[in-house]
């Protein structure tokens, strides 16, 4: 199937590994002009080697200013921008008891509001493309709630619900705005949230893969695939959603 993306202009923020890059190089590999940032200079450089990128910035999405200037640097590079896939790491793991205050702000500035400022810099430029695409990476747990991520429980909530509310006020734009929440899907994420050394990860991933329906984890290049069907043009009529990548473990049927 050709999803139509040869020439799109695309940005991909946290793009250096994992769910980020497996979404830059599905776009690049579509023949979209892909322009990539992340906050390791050097990771988001030699990520940007490995797919072909048409340019990339190092930024961190957490501080003002910082992704509102690799936005206008792709805009520059690229001459305009036809779809934005918002990302970013994940705050820390903690229980509310164990989370100290200052973290809340912390995850606050790095999940909604790094959102915010990255939709705001691209939004005038999605507006004039007439193929806007926005896709932003959240979690199963603004669906499923799971124990000791409550950064990430609370704060990836206000973020899907941005999403939704962007959907109603961009669809006459034709903008599509859609989550894709991503679970047991094998990351560096995964691993450090595993914990302890090498074998301790690798018997949490086992025992995670197997409570999954499929029985084996998922990969960033199933997830990427899905990343780049949303930013085609044979999804311009789905937006407003949030679709899950977990393997079936989402319990709930809404």
């Amino acid at each position: 199937m050709d999803l139509g993306l040869k020439g799109r202009r695309a940005f991909v923020a946290a793009a250096s590994k994992g769910l980020g890059f497996g979404c830059a190089k599905a776009l690049a590999d579509e023949g979209a002009q892909v322009f990539i940032s992340s906050r390791s200079e050097s990771g988001i450089k030699a990520a940007a080697e490995k797919i072909k990128a048409a340019g990339w910035k190092a930024a961190d999405v957490s501080k003002p200013g910082e992704p509102e200037a690799a936005i206008k640097e792709a805009i520059s590079r690229l001459g305009g921008l036809d779809i934005l896939v918002v990302n970013s790491g994940g705050p820390p793991a903690g229980t509310f008891q164990t989370t100290p205050l200052d973290a809340w702000d912390t995850a606050h500035h790095l999940l909604l509001m790094g959102a915010v400022r990255l939709i705001n810099a691209a939004l005038p430029e999605l507006k004039q493309s007439g193929h806007g695409r926005i896709v932003i990476i959240t979690s199963v747990t603004v669906r499923q709630p799971i124990p000791n991520l409550i950064l990430s429980n609370s704060v990836r909530a206000a973020v899907t619900n941005l999403a939704k509310t962007l959907s109603l006020e961009l669809g006459p734009d034709g903008i599509t705005v859609n989550c894709l929440a991503p679970d047991a899907i094998l990351t560096d994420r995964i691993r450090e949230l595993a914990g302890g050394d090498a074998a301790q990860q690798e018997r949490s991933i086992k025992a995670s893969a197997e409570r999954t329906p499929m029985r084996r984890m998922g990969t960033p290049e199933e997830f990427g695939a899905t990343c780049a069907f949303l930013c085609s043009q044979q999804a311009g009529f789905i937006t407003g959603q949030t679709i899950g990548i977990d393997g079936g473990t989402l319990a709930g049927v809404h």
